[in-house]
């Protein structure tokens, strides 16, 4: 817990605009953002990646550490705005190999983070995904947020109810049905 006070400062610090605060928070976070990148990565073929973790968790870092405008909140805050980022990032890479290789190559993840935490063997696409969260923002905004912190930040369900202010049950609920919405627009879009 005291990590996560030193967190929060170091945050505050970087929004007031203080030298060298973001060089102070790159230790302390490298290693989950890293593991957090190496659990996406690991349901992706590595055949065709030209993107790895250590530059995703980079230029991730890097986007938020730049970013004085953000008033950070929580450690948990940070993270579910390095969910967007790594969400954001992800697709416009997809979207530049898919742009590159005129529609061919796509960049295909597994529903293991979407699902009960058991292992998906059936990949989908990056962009399948992207578009499909879309649509749920559309119909459900909260649960697209809670997929996208759960899901791209591994924020815990305690976690993402800190940020949004719900309960634990409210989003542990919020995050089943929009679990199964997802998988079932998803294997629609397979079909």
């Amino acid at each position: 817990m005291a990590q996560d006070g030193n967190i929060t400062k170091i945050l505050s610090e970087i929004h007031s605009g203080v030298p060298g605060a973001a060089e102070c928070l790159l230790p302390i976070v490298y290693d989950e953002l890293r593991g957090i990148a190496g659990r996406i990565f690991a349901s992706r073929p590595t055949v065709g990646n030209s993107i790895q973790p250590t530059i995703l968790v980079h230029d991730v870092f890097m986007q938020l550490a730049q970013n004085t405008k953000i008033d950070w909140k929580s450690r948990s805050h940070f993270y579910a705005v390095a969910a967007k980022a790594t969400r954001n990032l992800l697709v416009d890479h997809a979207r530049a190999q898919r742009a590159a290789k005129r529609g061919g190559g796509w960049n295909r993840i597994t529903l293991a983070g979407v699902g009960n935490g058991q292992s998906a063997e059936e990949l989908i696409d990056v962009l399948d995904l992207e578009d499909a969260l879309k649509r749920l923002g559309e119909l459900a905004p909260r649960q697209e947020r809670i997929i996208e912190m759960r899901f791209y930040a591994g924020l815990t369900v305690e976690e993402v109810a800190q940020v949004l202010g719900l309960s634990q049950r409210t989003v542990l609920n919020d995050w089943r049905m929009a679990r199964a919405w997802l998988r079932a627009r998803l294997e629609d879009k397979e079909a």
